[in-house]
């Protein structure tokens, strides 16, 4: 089924559009049906730096840790704290 799509209207700023697509229906105006899968092999999630104080002999034997597994330690901490949040789930 072919229907005409409204025009849309001209936004002079990105949060215009972003109050503009809040309120309307995206169906009058976009034709989905020709719309196509989009995939962002690159896109990455965005992550926010954070300050943490640990003990040195906590930090040490993170360190450890990580380099028996070859890993830097940041990233084992955050595969620690991800896995201990998927198994309370």
């Amino acid at each position: 089924m072919t229907k005409t799509a409204k025009p849309l209207p001209q936004f002079t700023s990105e949060a215009e559009e972003r109050a503009y697509w809040e309120s309307q229906d995206s169906v009058d105006r976009l034709d989905w049906s020709k719309a196509e899968r989009v995939r962002l092999p690159h896109l990455k999630p965005s992550s926010t730096a954070i300050s943490l104080r640990l003990p040195n002999s906590l930090l040490e034997q993170i360190k450890v840790a990580a380099n028996k597994r070859d890993v830097p330690y940041q990233s084992l901490i955050k595969t620690w704290l991800a896995e201990k949040l998927d198994s309370k789930r």
